[in-house]
């Protein structure tokens, strides 16, 4: 009797680090296994990263893995090939890239290979590549049957840059909000030892969560600011979760400004629900984004937002209604809006519960997976191709 198989999903993922693009391939994944309608598979460019346990645990332990260290030398080639090979024994029948490097080694593999359906993604509007790899970027796109963006701003940023507009569609980002869900504040005392915080006098905290690899997530306006906020509210501290290359020149502008007893360093952050519910005001101070994930966990925890007016956090927050939007690389209204926060106890509150209402109604992992699916569904009809096709018991050996 014919067998009925499902169509083949391939997400191709950087590595399995904790960065945003990561982090939404891997909850992704999760979210069509568990709905059952695709048969998913997971490939990478580095199999390493805390978030490969995650994958583990839904059975796909068996991940080709493809290590790059340029496009234009001979390992490259080879790795191309490799992949064509994977993707026509596997009779892959969409291939989903995530980010720069696997958009540019999943379309021009996908192609060669045959890959009836294709799709790309851009999740940043500007500042982290050069025209050259935008250029090589566009190139990948030209092979894309859809470019995804995971907001309008970044959708409007790459039809400037001369992507056809009916060739992408906006997906925001999901936010599972149990992992950052509102947590109680009793055993607050433990939470504060947990991230070696102060515990001897009552602070105030505001956070950001942000790499310290990359100068566009501008940590450097927000310890300005934070100098700023301090000589108004004196019990005011200042959390900088996150880790990278920059750290060190971060610490010396903390210690010129005279932040050193007010300003923690706490590295990279595991347990970021406790962080949050410790946490009185959230920050994003990036100088450019896409869809920042750090702007809905705050909200997912019902944190009041203050976010620099880039990328699509307009899309996010409501300005005055569930947080505050600001110029980007303005340390004064930055510090402005985080002190009413501070001194409004009340009004922080509201903004807190607002914006976890957001998230839940706009930003769902729910509404995440319908569109996915729904876009693979209309990528397989325009190429024809016949989903939950049926093949022989023999050749199914």
């Amino acid at each position: 009797m014919p067998i009925l198989v499902k169509p083949k999903v391939l997400q191709l993922i950087d590595s399995f680090q904790q960065g945003g693009s990561e982090r939404q391939a891997v909850q992704l994944t999760r979210l069509l296994r568990e709905s059952g309608r695709y048969d998913v598979q997971v490939a990478c460019l580095s199999g390493e990263g805390p978030l490969r346990a995650e994958i583990d645990r839904l059975g796909l332990s068996d991940i080709a893995e493809y290590p790059l260290k340029s496009f234009y030398d001979l390992n490259a080639l080879t790795q191309w090939r490799e992949f064509r090979r994977f993707l026509r024994n596997g009779r892959i029948d969409i291939v989903h890239a995530h980010d720069f490097y696997t958009n540019i080694f999943g379309t021009f593999g996908a192609a060669a290979a045959g890959v009836p359906a294709r799709i790309a993604s851009r999740r940043e509007t500007e500042g982290l590549r050069t025209p050259l790899k935008r250029w090589v970027e566009r190139r990948a796109f030209s092979l894309a049957d859809v470019v995804l963006a995971n907001a309008e701003a970044v959708r409007q940023q790459v039809i400037e840059e001369g992507v056809p507009p009916e060739k992408i569609v906006t997906i925001y980002n999901g936010m599972d909000t149990r992992r950052v869900s509102p947590q109680p504040v009793m055993r607050r005392d433990e939470a504060l030892a947990a991230f070696n915080l102060p515990r001897d006098v009552p602070r105030r905290f505001v956070t950001i969560v942000a790499n310290m690899r990359h100068a566009i997530k501008d940590q450097a306006t927000f310890l300005r600011a934070a100098k700023l906020v301090r000589d108004v509210v004196p019990q005011a501290a200042f959390v900088l979760a996150g880790e990278g290359e920059l750290m060190e020149e971060l610490k010396a502008l903390t210690a010129s400004l005279g932040l050193e007893r007010d300003a923690f360093f706490i590295g990279r952050c595991h347990r970021v629900s406790e962080l949050l519910a410790l946490s009185d005001v959230c920050v994003l101070s990036s100088k450019g984004e896409g869809f920042s994930n750090s702007i809905l966990e705050y909200m997912a925890a019902a944190r009041p937002v203050v976010a620099t007016d880039v990328g699509g956090a307009r899309e996010a927050v409501i300005d005055g209604e569930t947080g505050y939007i600001v110029p980007r690389e303005d340390a004064e209204s930055l510090a402005a809006r985080i002190t009413m926060l501070l001194q409004e106890p009340e009004r922080a509150r509201a903004m807190g519960i607002r914006s976890l209402q957001v998230v839940e109604e706009k930003f769902s992992c729910e509404a995440q997976l319908e569109r996915t699916e729904n876009l693979y569904d209309r990528l397989l009809e325009t190429v024809r191709h016949p989903y939950q096709r049926t093949i022989t018991a023999e050749e199914s050996k």
